[in-house]
């Protein structure tokens, strides 16, 4: 199934962007993948974001430390809760019904899938990939979902903040509770067929890997 490129309604954009940064031991989003000069990780998923929205929110514990970025910040709810909190923070700030939700250690987000899931018929309460590795597993595996490369609606908003209210920090929960529709590999190949947008950075060793596929794909923005 191909999506054709269309006109939808406006869109917020949620950058989750968290700060704890504790298996990299030092704060990633500050890390310079395309060189001395480039952008910073959280620089560069902000300039992602204000190419498909003009209300471009990150939801981070640190605001303070941002303020040079074109968005909106705003603080995690109910920190320290992990990237549900930060789901939640920006669904509560966002302007319009829906929005792109990206986390910004995904360095290599390619711009065609952003548009697909933009394009994908609505309505729904949720949208999300299957990942490379687990996309033949049922969606009820958590290890199976990306959910922060992911469209939802204003209106999970009550869901995710029950999750939060319980102590649930596992970002596929609310997605259980919800209208939750499933992108499955052979549908998000067409867009990505290396799988490069579900590369994420989290450890020291993420990064001389990822600036190697940086420099062989000529990924500069």
């Amino acid at each position: 199934m191909a999506f054709v490129p269309g006109s939808l309604m406006p869109i917020s954009c949620i950058i989750v962007a968290g700060g704890m940064s504790r298996r990299m031991g030092t704060d990633k989003r500050r890390l310079r993948l395309w060189g001395e000069y480039g952008p910073t990780l959280l620089e560069h998923a902000v300039a992602r974001a204000v190419r498909v929205s003009e209300d471009v929110i990150v939801a981070l514990n640190d605001p303070e430390n941002w303020q040079e970025l074109p968005a909106r910040l705003v603080c995690d709810e109910g920190a320290p809760s992990g990237p549900l909190g930060g789901l939640a923070a920006g669904l509560a700030a966002c302007r319009y019904d829906y929005a792109l939700v990206l986390a910004c250690d995904l360095p290599l987000v390619q711009d065609a899938l952003i548009d697909a899931l933009l394009d994908y018929p609505r309505p729904y309460d949720a949208l999300a990939p299957l990942r490379p590795d687990d996309g033949a597993r049922a969606p009820r595996n958590s290890r199976a979902v990306e959910p922060l490369l992911a469209v939802y609606r204003r209106t999970c908003l009550p869901a995710i903040r029950a999750c939060l209210q319980r102590g649930a920090r596992a970002l596929v929960d609310p997605l259980a509770m919800l209208a939750t529709r499933y992108l499955t590999p052979d549908v998000w190949r067409t867009y990505d067929p290396q799988g490069f947008s579900f590369i994420n950075v989290n450890r020291p060793e993420d990064v001389a890997q990822v600036k190697r596929m940086i420099a062989s794909i000529g990924e500069a923005r």
